[in-house]
């Protein structure tokens, strides 16, 4: 037997001061590492979690094919609804219509988050779907203003509020809800096929109105073929919305709200409390970790807005592109991150969030001047090759970020606080990113000025990722263990079981 050396300061002890101190280390460390039962697991379910991911990444992909037709048609929405003789005016005016749908997306997340929070994950999702497809479809309809005047700008600024309005409640929900479905190990690969849907969306929407502008040229689309887009928004919006409710409410939010055996009344009272708290709450508990999330998502939306949404335009005004030849640059660009999304997902997984986000944000901080060095080359290869450079920067944050999100919040706020810190950062930044962009080569007269401002975004980013904590492979704050088989669970209990006396 090998001999173990005396503790010192249960050496120097009365034998009454030793037991007290052995009780307390037994106590101490029952605390950091309690002992689970099997019923604290939550063994994930492989088709519902499928069907999770497919039906919030469906939505998603709405959403973004939603804003990606506006973008993708932002000159030509420029003619039909704001009538000028300057071309800059009519561009400036048709991004403040897009940026102004992202001044109500702070309300819409001090809504329906909170409210998620409430009465559930599942109903307040299907209740953003129902809203952003009806926004979309009605935009399709507005007449023009040279039909009646100055109502159809009016027109189409109120359904970009309904829009905005809807979205706010989207991402949150949409992020959240895979969160809590996903087994904690696989958190960060499902996560990415919610951005998935994201390019999805995008590609959807630049695809078709490449379609359609090749098919129908500039007069054809400013007639009535800008339309088509916002009309097919119907439609894929019914199909989202079926698939939403077929689903179950998340095994989190179940467990929370009392599903679970034994802790019905209190889960309902931490229910109760949270609607009653709401957002004054969320502010005064949770604001550390607020502003973390702000400049967390801050920092992502600019550059993603800048690639996603901007540089179709960028490089048909300030390059001198045609409208159709930018959108298939940028097709075959985000078709190369789709392809890679989901392993960047595994990769967080295996190595964690944090480096994954670093090396996105690192990316535009030292790639940004020469990515636009390239594209201002002209050369397709060049373009491309710049185009690249950006894209595989913030694939490394799209592929990580909406696993990393819902983790930073617990369980019984984190739809209304993620919408909220999401949809502050995206009105502040993400859907001024082009209107910004724009006025600023306006005024210095630099096409380089996209690749300062995402450089100045991505600074902030490092800062914030430097100031999380890693989370990847470890349950959600306030939620049980997630795991795929119940082996897992055994094996899990068993290293959780409580330590042997001494």
């Amino acid at each position: 037997m090998v001999a173990t050396e005396p503790d010192p300061v249960e050496a120097a002890a009365p034998p009454g001061a030793v037991r007290r101190h052995r009780t307390l280390f037994r106590a101490v460390r029952r605390r950091r590492n309690p002992p689970l039962r099997r019923t604290d697991i939550t063994v994930t379910d492989e088709a519902a979690v499928k069907r999770a991911v497919q039906a919030a990444s469906l939505g998603n992909a709405m959403e973004w094919f939603d804003f990606g037709i506006y973008s993708y048609l932002a000159v030509t929405i420029g003619h039909v609804f704001f009538p000028s003789g300057n071309d800059t005016v009519q561009l400036l005016s048709s991004f403040a219509t897009f940026a102004v749908s992202f001044l109500v997306r702070p309300l819409g997340g001090m809504v329906f988050g909170p409210l998620g929070d409430k009465i559930g994950r599942k109903k307040v999702l299907a209740t953003t779907m129902i809203m952003m497809a009806v926004g979309t479809f009605a935009i399709g309809l507005i007449p023009s203003y040279t039909t009646i005047g100055f109502w159809a700008p009016v027109l189409l600024i109120l359904f970009r509020l309904v829009q905005g309005f809807s979205t706010g409640g989207e991402y949150g929900g949409a992020s959240t809800f895979i969160a809590e479905y996903a087994p904690d190990r696989r958190r960060g690969y499902f996560g990415s096929f919610l951005e998935l849907g994201t390019l999805a969306g995008y590609v959807g929407a630049a695809g078709l109105v490449t379609a359609l502008t090749t098919l129908l040229g500039d007069g054809g689309m400013q007639s009535w073929g800008w339309r088509v887009p916002f009309l097919v928004a119907g439609p894929i919006g019914l199909v989202g919305l079926y698939l939403r409710l077929r689903l179950d409410e998340t095994p989190a939010f179940q467990k929370l709200a009392g599903n679970s055996a034994g802790k019905a009344s209190d889960a309902a009272s931490t229910v109760e409390t949270t609607a009653k708290g709401d957002v004054a709450r969320i502010f005064r508990d949770h604001w550390p970790t607020l502003i973390l999330c702000v400049c967390l998502v801050g920092a992502y939306n600019i550059t993603d807005y800048m690639i996603l949404s901007y540089m179709p335009t960028y490089l048909s005004d300030e390059m001198g592109y045609s409208e159709a030849h930018g959108l298939l640059i940028l097709i075959a660009t985000m078709v190369v991150l789709m392809l890679v999304i989901s392993q960047v997902g595994r990769l967080s997984d295996r190595w964690g969030r944090k480096p994954l986000l670093m090396t996105g944000m690192l990316g535009f901080l030292l790639l940004s001047i020469p990515a636009f060095l390239l594209v201002g080359q002209g050369s397709l290869v060049a373009v491309s090759a710049g185009m690249l450079m950006l894209g595989l920067s913030l694939v490394c944050m799209l592929g990580t970020m909406s696993a990393a999100l819902p983790a930073l919040f617990p369980t019984h706020v984190r739809y209304g606080s993620l919408s909220i810190g999401y949809n502050l950062a995206a009105s502040l930044f993400g859907g001024t990113t082009p209107l910004v962009i724009t006025a600023l080569i306006s005024v210095t007269g630099t096409d380089m000025m996209p690749a300062y401002y995402a450089m100045a975004a991505a600074l902030v980013g490092v800062v914030a990722v430097a100031c999380m904590k890693e989370t990847a492979r470890q349950p959600l704050e306030g939620s049980p263990p997630s795991v795929e088989t119940a082996r897992e669970a055994a094996e899990l209990v068993a290293s959780r079981a409580p330590a042997p006396r001494f």
